[in-house]
């Protein structure tokens, strides 16, 4: 059978995406032609479909000249699947990029209905994320140090990686990295035309990564005090730029206030009497030892957030969430958002939009977030009432596999999949990211230097000339992330070519005395085509695939009749673009007209010149 339809495409589906409860969706399957006279391929079709969980129910569709057709409503939020069947049981199911293939078994697509009040924020939209993780950024000055806490003195030395004579790793080495620090290098930040700082947490914790958190209420000492903070805020906003902090609400320090299993801290914690204030906070299988923890790490005892008295202290008045949206801050990154209960992040929205309802609420999500299963359960992030948006791991292993391999495939099907999914206020905060602290540095990823443990990546670097076709292949990628849907988020010192393997190697010190002046110049010069030259475009411009192959894909951001177009060939051959007009490319200041020269290994951003 000779049919076409494609999901992405407005012909065949009214709504791209994901939709509001209540819409209608008028499904078009199209016949290709196939020459004058050539008879019709089928005579009945029917779309089946089913919400996730339910039975599957057989509609009738309409035949018209060129095919068939039908207009549906959804009343219901939640997942839906669909597919086409042919009598003789043919199937017209979901391949390759989404589009339509003819096949012996369904195989089917997605829709995600989401609540109709459903909104994200728009001055996240179009912006620009600099992720930065605070002991290692900036100091400025010496603050007050614990006496269980190493400071180093060697600004840009390795990082701790091996363990004590007892076999434990403690991440208890600090370099001093401070708020002071931030505040200073905020111009920095401004050039590059950030809008957003993501923080990688900042509270009291005895770890340098400070994800076991010992008080929520307080900024750890040896980044600063609340006033500190405040003065950061109030000269990020100067700027234009506003702060988002990492909630890590799955779980505490056992070094904490809640939990005091060293009885470091003025309370009565969990680990000390079964009539601590915190006691429901954990569940313990033989007190106080055997308890649940995250991931089997006794260092990290897992929150039961279940807990009225746990909820009441994140999530009421007073609580944590709404005393740091009080100082003034954007909103928060959820950190490991698959271990929390969808009650619970239905809390937390709450909590948040209450106080701040244009506060961003980002999760970390590894895979596809509109229909992950996590622990069993199918999770609803994406539904209108838990998260704004997610990290976008997939768009990272997308391009990074496009740059490696030189095959646009991965890449090509993960963007489908995104604008298909997921609903557009939640594609347009997506956090597009090349690397984090829980990955390798993507200079490093992109050398393709191999090392078995952790002994040869404290030993090992790019060679200069591996370095040099390292960043070749980053700007590249750093043009894929810039320019598809979402929010590029910059790991701290990626900019500046910084390399280092996984934690703590992709941990390091910024080297401030020692930066790529050239690639930090490409990022800002790719700051500023997308924050000031096309801002409109890259907030909410609609994505749409103009050319692709194996190595060459050529794609439009468009919106109110103006557009942008962007090419990443990742080969030795040349491709010619055909475009009416005049064109000017921004990244070289090359003009065009009526065709566009892709050459070797290249890539660009144009549209028309004014």
């Amino acid at each position: 059978m000779t049919f076409y339809y494609d999901p992405l495409d407005r012909r065949c589906k009214s709504t791209t995406g994901a939709i509001a409860r209540g819409s209608e969706i008028t499904f078009h399957i199209f016949r290709e032609e196939s020459g004058k006279g050539a008879s019709f391929p089928a005579e009945v079709c029917y779309i089946v479909i089913y919400q996730d969980g339910r039975k599957e129910t057989i509609l009738p569709m309409e035949r018209v000249e060129d095919g068939f057709t039908i207009t549906l409503k959804f009343k219901s939020v939640g997942l839906y699947f669909y597919y086409f069947t042919f009598p003789e049981f043919t199937f017209l199911g979901c391949a390759k990029f989404r589009r339509a293939a003819v096949t012996s078994h369904p195989v089917s697509w997605q829709i995600t209905v989401y609540d109709e009040n459903y909104h994200t924020p728009e001055w996240f939209k179009g912006g620009l994320m600099y992720q930065i993780f605070p002991d290692r950024f900036c100091k400025d000055g010496i603050n007050q140090i614990a006496d269980y806490k190493v400071l180093r003195e060697d600004w840009g030395g390795c990082p701790t990686f091996r363990p004590n004579q007892y076999g434990k790793i403690l991440n208890n080495d600090f370099f001093g990295g401070n708020l002071r620090g931030v505040v200073k290098k905020l111009d920095y930040l401004k050039k590059l035309h950030v809008s957003v700082i993501y923080f990688n947490p900042i509270f009291k914790a005895f770890s340098n990564h400070r994800y076991d958190t010992g008080d929520y209420m307080e900024i750890d000492p040896l980044l600063g005090t609340k006033e500190e903070f405040d003065l950061l805020i109030e000269e990020g906003k100067k700027r234009g730029i506003r702060i988002i902090l990492d909630g890590v609400f799955n779980h505490t320090g056992d070094d904490s206030r809640y939990f005091n299993k060293y009885g470091r801290y003025d309370s009565v914690g969990a680990y000390q009497s079964v009539q601590s204030p915190y006691a429901s906070w954990y569940q313990f299988y033989r007190f106080p030892d055997s308890y649940d923890s995250w991931w089997g790490m006794e260092t990290l005892p897992a929150v039961n957030e279940a807990s009225s008295s746990y909820q009441s202290f994140i999530c009421g008045e007073g609580g944590v969430l709404k005393t740091w949206l009080s100082h003034g801050i954007g909103g928060y990154r959820l950190d490991v958002a698959d271990e929390l209960p969808d009650f619970f992040l239905r809390l937390i929205r709450s909590a948040v939009k209450e106080k701040d309802p244009e506060a961003v609420i980002i999760g970390e999500v590894w895979e596809d977030a509109s229909n992950k299963i996590a622990y069993g359960s199918r999770r609803e992030y994406l539904q209108g009432f838990e998260l704004d948006s997610v990290m976008n791991y997939p768009l990272k292993d997308g391009i990074i596999s496009y740059i490696l391999s030189g095959n646009s495939d991965q890449l090509r099907e993960t963007v489908a999949m995104l604008i298909d999914n997921y609903p557009k206020e939640s594609v347009d905060c997506l956090m597009n990211l090349l690397g984090t602290h829980d990955t390798p540095r993507i200079l490093t990823v992109l050398g393709g230097k191999y090392c078995s443990n952790k002994e040869e990546m404290a030993m090992t670097s790019l060679t200069e000339d591996e370095k040099k076709k390292a960043i070749k292949k980053l700007k590249m990628a750093a043009v894929l992330q810039f320019t598809l849907p979402g929010v590029p988020s910059i790991y701290y010192g990626d900019e500046v070519g910084m390399e280092g393997y996984s934690d703590p190697f992709c941990r390091g010190c910024f080297p401030w005395d020692n930066i790529d002046e050239k690639l930090e110049t490409f990022y800002r010069r790719l700051g500023e085509i997308r924050m000031q030259k096309f801002a409109d475009i890259f907030k909410d411009g609609e994505y749409r695939e103009i050319f692709a192959d194996r190595a060459c894909l050529v794609f439009e951001r468009r919106k109110d009749g103006r557009a942008v177009y962007v090419f990443c060939n990742n080969s030795p051959e040349k491709y010619a673009l055909r475009l009416e007009g005049k064109f000017t490319e921004y990244l070289k200041g090359k003009t065009f007209e009526d065709h566009v020269e892709i050459g070797a290994f290249s890539y660009g951003i144009l549209s028309k010149s004014e």
